[in-house]
């Protein structure tokens, strides 16, 4: 069974609830003296506590998605990550499952949409990363056979994985649902970790003698991607939309990259690089690097992106609420940054806050890119 299955979180539910009842129904037994007495209570309350700590664990990975498999969780992922080497002739994308979207009345792609599990390789960087694509009905309609469709791609946070975009934020049952109820305009989506090169955070930086992240996804991304699909390729296609510190990318790479990008939402983002033991050294001594990472001196010191940019925070539960406010005043005063906002009354950092903008947001995206 899997590490996010219900079986095993209802069986460290039951096992924990059974481990509880069964410490109140023996302690009279083991209220005595004497070791087997003592290492009985021991043995009991810690078997107790372990299999609690296990429950609420796995709880929190069902709601926030840390985790996607057992060999995930113990650093065993080996399937993803730089390449060092790859076929020419394999392509830079190659789709290897499909599957209906979740919540659709029809299994049929014209009525019901599609979405397609595929591996992408970087020409340029070389990194090879999983990703989830949705294509919606009308991609599959003849009556939309020769047009091309805007694109965003949506990354999580940090560890994060691109099944729970699918599963627990919904992305591709609520823009299924926006775009029937007429909301916003058929587009695809690209659902991915901002984590190409795990276990480590590379903040999307080109790091030196490392993974060239931003370049991935300013140039490697939308060439494969549009390459394989009907993506509208000129300016004004694309953007880009994550949460957490794919907030903080899709913030950066669409101010790095408005040529590319039309529009870059930031869901509780931040807007510094963090340098910790997850990251390493991101930067190795290259001031101008490190300060193009830093969207504070790159408001002040870089001419002002032609983009659209969205940030949103809660007034109680994020801790990037006043930062927020700040961003907003710092792009305003740019004159030429387009800049939006969704500012919750109250609102944590998880996935039930992030449920709560994404209507919205991809509304908003969907305002801002062109298909033809």
């Amino acid at each position: 069974m899997g590490l996010t299955s219900d079986k095993v979180l209802a069986l460290a539910v039951m096992a924990a609830v059974g481990l509880f009842v069964g410490t109140v129904w023996l302690w009279p037994r083991l209220a005595r003296r004497g070791w087997r007495a003592v290492t009985g209570r021991v043995g009991m309350l810690l078997s107790t506590q372990l299999m609690l700590f296990v429950a609420v664990g796995l709880t929190a990975n069902q709601a926030f998605g840390f985790y996607a498999s057992w060999a995930d969780l113990f650093g065993q992922e080996t399937d993803q990550g730089v390449v060092v080497d790859h076929t020419p002739e394999r392509g830079p994308l190659r789709v290897v499952d499909t599957r209906r979207v979740p919540g659709a009345a029809s299994a049929s792609p014209p009525t019901g949409g599609q979405i397609q599990k595929v591996d992408i390789v970087g020409r340029t960087t070389r990194i090879a990363t999983p990703a989830f694509v949705y294509l919606p009905p009308e991609y599959f309609q003849p009556e939309f056979r020769t047009r091309t469709f805007p694109a965003a791609v949506v990354l999580t946070g940090y560890p994060g994985t691109a099944q729970a975009l699918v599963d627990k934020l919904d992305y591709p049952r609520t823009a299924a649902r926006l775009a029937a109820d007429g909301r916003m305009r058929p587009m695809i989506l690209v659902m991915m970790r901002p984590t190409v090169a795990p276990p480590r955070d590379t903040e999307c930086v080109d790091i030196p003698q490392g993974p060239q992240t931003e370049t991935f996804f300013a140039k490697d991304l939308p060439d494969a991607v549009g390459g394989h699909y009907r993506v509208n390729r000129k300016p004004g296609g694309w953007g880009i939309i994550g949460d957490s510190t794919g907030g903080y990318c899709a913030l950066k790479i669409a101010m790095h990259h408005p040529g590319v990008y039309a529009a870059g939402a930031g869901l509780s983002a931040y807007y510094n690089a963090p340098i910790d033991p997850t990251t390493g050294d991101l930067f190795h001594g290259d001031e101008e690097l490190r300060n193009r990472a830093n969207l504070w001196w790159y408001l002040k010191h870089m001419p002002a992106p032609d983009t659209s940019l969205l940030v949103s925070s809660s007034k109680v539960g994020e801790s990037n609420y006043k930062d927020t406010l700040k961003f907003i005043e710092r792009v305003k005063a740019t004159n030429l940054t387009r800049i939006s906002s969704i500012i919750l009354e109250s609102g944590g950092h998880n996935f039930n806050t992030w449920r709560r903008e994404i209507p919205g947001t991809l509304e908003w995206v969907s305002e801002r890119l062109t298909g033809r």
